[in-house]
C-alpha cells in the first residue's frame, strides 16, 4: 500500500545527502558545507509545512504522540511486543521531531557563524559543533531503530522510503 509520498521520500534523501555533505565538508569547502547547510534549513522548512498541510502519513497529526505513548511503545519494545505501525511509530515519530529540531539548530548555528555579530565567536563555534556532533548520534539512533523494526516486522523500511509502498494493514497493525 501507498504510504510515503513523493515529497516526504525526496525530502528525506535530500535531507540525509544534505547533512552527508555538510558532515564531510566541515573542514574541507566552506562553500559546499555553507550550501549544504543552507539546503538542510529549506528542507526542515518545507517538512514542517507539509507536516501541517501534506498527505496522511506525513501530516504530524498522524504520528506525533505524547511522551506517556511513546514511553509505553519503548516499553513494549524492550518487551519485544511493539505493534507494527503502518506510518511512523511513537518512537519514530518522536525522533522525526527531535532530528528536525537538532537540524534546524545545526543551521541555525551555523548561519550565527557567518553574520557580523558572531562570525569568529568562540562558543558559538563550540556549540555548532556540539549540535552536529549530537545530530550524528541521532542519525546513528535512527538507523538502529529502522533495522530494529524492519528485523521485527520483516519489513524493508528503507525500501519502502525509496518507493513509498508498504505491505497492507494486518490484524494488530496500528494505521
Amino acid at each position: 500500500m501507498r504510504v510515503w509520498d513523493p515529497l516526504v521520500r525526496i525530502f528525506h534523501w535530500s535531507l540525509v545527502a544534505s547533512f552527508a555533505v555538510a558532515w564531510f565538508t566541515s573542514h574541507a569547502s566552506e562553500d559546499i558545507h555553507d550550501g549544504a547547510g543552507y539546503l538542510a534549513a529549506a528542507l526542515v522548512l518545507v517538512r514542517l509545512l507539509w507536516g501541517a498541510l501534506g498527505t496522511t502519513y506525513a501530516r504530524f497529526s498522524q504520528f506525533v504522540r505524547g511522551p506517556a505513548t511513546v514511553l509505553c511503545y519503548l516499553r513494549a519494545v524492550l518487551g519485544g511486543r511493539e505493534a507494527r505501525y503502518i506510518g511512523h511509530n511513537p518512537a519514530g515519530g518522536a525522533m522525526v521531531l527531535v532530528l528536525l529540531a537538532a537540524m534546524a539548530a545545526t543551521a541555525l548555528t551555523g548561519w550565527m557563524m557567518t553574520t557580523d555579530a558572531y562570525f569568529g565567536v568562540d562558543w558559538v563555534q563550540r556549540l555548532h559543533g556540539l549540535i552536529a556532533r549530537g545530530l550524528m548520534l541521532l542519525v546513528f539512533v535512527h538507523v538502529g531503530g529502522v533495522v530494529l523494526a524492519c528485523v521485527r516486522h520483516r519489513e524493508n523500511l528503507v525500501a519502502a522510503m525509496i518507493t513509498g509502498r508498504k505491505r497492507k494493514a494486518a490484524a494488530g497493525d496500528v494505521g
